[in-house]
């Protein structure tokens, strides 16, 4: 009562005192470095803390927690994630001067901190906080406030995560249980104007703030580092600090059992650079790893495709429009830009380019490959040696890389179907049943090393080092199984002064493109209703950017529209034209 200053964050004075003699802000939750120090406490008798600050916090009676916020939970995880970024080789910057403010930002927008709380979330803030740390209550007891509010809107919880059967035999049982102060509100708030924070939204804030220092990740290679175990995300929570204690509802938030799914963090990145009104983003110039020429090189390397293909992609990207700046800039909020899907977009490029060449209707690309492998046999035998490489056969280039893609996709599996989703660090809610726990867990890891003794499976040590290239192919070996100095020559023909493709044909996936909005997709996908080839090819880029096969359908589907729009709507007016 006593300390009169105006708040430098909100100008309110509204002072209230943390456990470690601090004032802070009960409008913003901003700390002050100011103390106010107590002489006699003896008077003090029955008193609430209400406290939200940073340092020591209220310890409770029997499990020797503190208090803490679903927010701050949701902040530790954004700071193992990139942490674990830099650790990878991203710039030191994004995390103090972009990520940092992104989350201030949105903590300001969702009304959690830097700003005045509306006054009804305020007050059932400070009735979960005066329960939660009331000297004379029982901590093992919920509240009143916590059973009226569960029973009201029990039927309204939705959680993000996939829950076991077994974790929810534990939340049925304690279900008004949380080990947070907020973690039962937090779940029951109406989130229709304000999106709500969730695991899979923390990879959202990190591929936005990737995005806007142009670092060279794209959202499948972040993923799949998440998917790898490069990147904390799965079991993340196993990180907290100890006296941060998850039960009931937290684990709801905290603990997922799924893979992240592209089109999910992607949507959600869109939706917060939206809602947090964030300026236009850095500009994706040619010479940005973003761009689609970049990125085409990158995966024609991968997909141990010819190097000459690459002049062909750019020659689509330019053609069509979809290098420029203004289409693959961000700018959040503009409903009249489409949604870039960077890698998509490229692999997309890729296979407009092998149908432009090879058709991929499961007979001319094999036509193709039997006259290359002719030539190729009568050059050795004359001992031949030209410039650009051998004819590139499409033949051989499928078997060679259908091995490859069937053994990492064998291993894939296999490592996902032996994935454990228990944390190595064991959940326990009370001390009295810590050791209990600890020596359930340390049996269960015993029984597990002796049946793998048994079964003769060995456990990797170490995780191999990340890689942005999945699938890798070495010129040196002198099997023939690398194809990027192969020549596209056989397949080619001069005219006018320009390299064409001698196939005057080309199929169109889709004649007319359904409404992204409504439809969901561009273009429906549906493997027997298209060639083999075509469906290989997909599959490959399916693999290597761990999406849908039908994603890079659309996109395909876009820029066949793009590319044949005159002939398109040329073919539509003479088929709508009335007859004499």
């Amino acid at each position: 009562r006593d300390f009169n200053e105006r708040c430098a964050q909100c100008s309110e004075v509204n002072w209230g005192i943390t456990d470690g003699g601090r004032f802070y802000c009960r409008s913003c939750h901003n700390v002050t470095e100011r103390t106010r120090e107590v002489v006699n406490t003896d008077c003090i008798t029955n008193s609430r803390v209400q406290t939200i600050s940073k340092g020591l916090r209220k310890q409770e009676k029997n499990d020797g927690g503190s208090e803490w916020y679903i927010c701050e939970g949701f902040q530790l995880v954004l700071k193992k994630q990139v942490e674990a970024l830099e650790a990878l080789g991203v710039c030191p910057q994004m995390k103090d001067e972009v990520l940092c403010n992104f989350w201030r930002c949105y903590l300001q927008k969702s009304k959690q901190a830097y700003c005045k709380r509306p006054a009804g979330e305020a007050v059932k803030a400070l009735s979960v906080c005066e329960s939660s740390t009331d000297v004379d209550s029982d901590p093992e007891k919920p509240s009143l406030l916590h059973l009226l509010s569960l029973s009201e809107s029990e039927g309204d919880l939705q959680t993000d995560c996939s829950f076991a059967s077994s974790m929810s035999k534990v939340s049925e049982s304690t279900s008004v249980y949380s080990g947070s102060v907020d973690g039962s509100l937090y779940l029951m708030k109406n989130q229709k104007e304000k999106l709500r924070m969730t695991m899979p939204m923390t990879l959202s804030f990190c591929y936005m703030a990737l995005l806007w220092v142009r670092e060279p990740i794209t959202l499948s290679e972040l993923l799949r580092f998440v998917v790898e175990g490069h990147i904390p995300y799965l079991n993340v929570f196993q990180h907290f600090p100890e006296k941060m204690k998850l039960c009931g509802l937290d684990l709801k938030i905290f603990c997922v059992e799924s893979w992240p799914v592209y089109e999910e963090v992607f949507n959600q990145m869109h939706e917060l650079a939206a809602f947090l009104d964030l300026p236009r983003f850095p500009d994706i110039t040619e010479s940005c790893f973003l761009h689609p020429d970049m990125l085409c090189m990158k995966y024609l390397m991968e997909a141990n495709l010819p190097d000459e293909l690459h002049n062909w992609t750019c020659r689509v990207v330019k053609k069509i429009g979809i290098g420029e700046v203004d289409f693959l800039t961000l700018m959040p909020g503009n409903k009249t830009t489409r949604k870039v899907k960077y890698d998509v977009l490229a692999v997309a490029v890729i296979v407009v380019v092998l149908k432009l060449l090879f058709l991929l209707d499961d007979h001319y690309e094999w036509l193709l490959s039997e006259l290359a492998e002719e030539r190729n046999k009568n050059n050795t035998e004359v001992c031949i040696f030209y410039s650009g490489g051998p004819y590139f056969e499409f033949k051989k280039w499928y078997e060679v890389v259908k091995h490859s893609l069937d053994v990492e996709q064998k291993k894939l599996d296999e490592e996902r179907a032996k994935y454990l989703w228990r944390c190595e660090k064991p959940l326990f809610y009370s001390v009295k049943n810590k050791s209990k726990v600890l020596k359930r867990r340390q049996m269960v890891v015993n029984l597990q090393n002796q049946f793998g003794k048994l079964s003769g499976s060995v456990q990797c040590a170490e995780k191999p080092n990340p890689s942005s290239f999945q699938l890798s192919w070495s010129e040196e070996k002198a099997d023939g199984s690398c194809f990027h100095g192969h020549s596209l020559k056989g397949i080619l023909q001069e005219k006018r002064g320009l390299l064409t493709a001698r196939n005057p044909d080309y199929w169109l996936c889709t004649v007319k493109l359904c409404n992204e909005k409504l439809c969901g997709h561009l273009a429906h996908y549906r493997e027997v209703e298209f060639p083999q080839s075509y469906h290989f090819v997909l599959g490959l880029f399916s693999f290597l950017l761990r999406v849908q096969p039908s994603y890079i359908h659309d996109e395909v589907c876009m820029i066949e529209h793009k590319l044949f729009n005159k002939k398109l709507c040329k073919k539509t007016k003479i088929q709508h034209s009335p007859k004499k």
